[in-house]
């Protein structure tokens, strides 16, 4: 194992602000809009004394993500599940999305009341978080580190992501960096350092 020289190491600290509801259920769970951000977001499930971090994403646009999101859960393309089992760490799905959903459209089209509804169910419990990075590349880094971190969990509720997400680790010859994570969440599945 190659050994790292710390001069060779930045160290960041980013600023989690949150939480928010997701776009249009402001009204439905009393939290405030997401800001618009260039940056990286965490979808989470109120858990114990904090959250759980379900998913990590990227965007130039939160406002524009997040609509591209909702059309894709109201499509029938995003897993669905059992919000209070998810609130509890546990995966129970109500409709599994990905390939499953693109070879199954006509099981989907005859439970679509059904999980349309749990739909609105899981995007109004959700939690969001936010933050700012404006560099692209630090945010694709930031992302895989946080995914991967909740994959080599041993941590039960480390079930409840969604495999197979398209991630972008840091190259050889880029430097490392290393993020503390600042906020006054408890956050499961996000560690308070992480290498990138």
């Amino acid at each position: 194992m190659q050994k790292t020289d710390i001069s060779e190491i930045e160290l960041r600290e980013i600023k989690w602000q949150g939480p928010f509801s997701w776009t249009g259920y402001e009204n439905q769970n009393n939290l405030d809009t997401i800001p618009e951000t260039e940056g990286i977001y965490l979808w989470t499930f109120e858990y114990k004394d904090g959250y759980l971090v379900y998913c990590a994403g990227i965007t130039k646009s939160t406002k524009k993500r997040f609509r591209q999101h909702t059309l894709e859960y109201k499509s029938g393309n995003y897993t669905v599940f059992n919000v209070s089992e998810a609130e509890q760490g546990k995966r129970v799905e109500i409709w599994h999305g990905w390939s499953y959903a693109r070879t199954h459209r006509e099981e989907f089209n005859e439970r679509k009341e059904e999980i349309l509804n749990a739909v609105d169910e899981q995007l109004k419990s959700y939690r969001v978080f936010v933050a700012q990075i404006p560099e692209k590349r630090e945010r694709a880094r930031f992302e895989a580190a946080i995914m991967n971190s909740i994959y080599s969990s041993t941590e039960p509720w480390a079930e409840l992501a969604d495999r197979g997400m398209a991630l972008s680790k840091c190259r050889k010859d880029e430097m490392k960096i290393i993020i503390k994570n600042i906020s006054d969440i408890k956050f499961y599945g996000l560690p308070e350092k992480l290498e990138i």
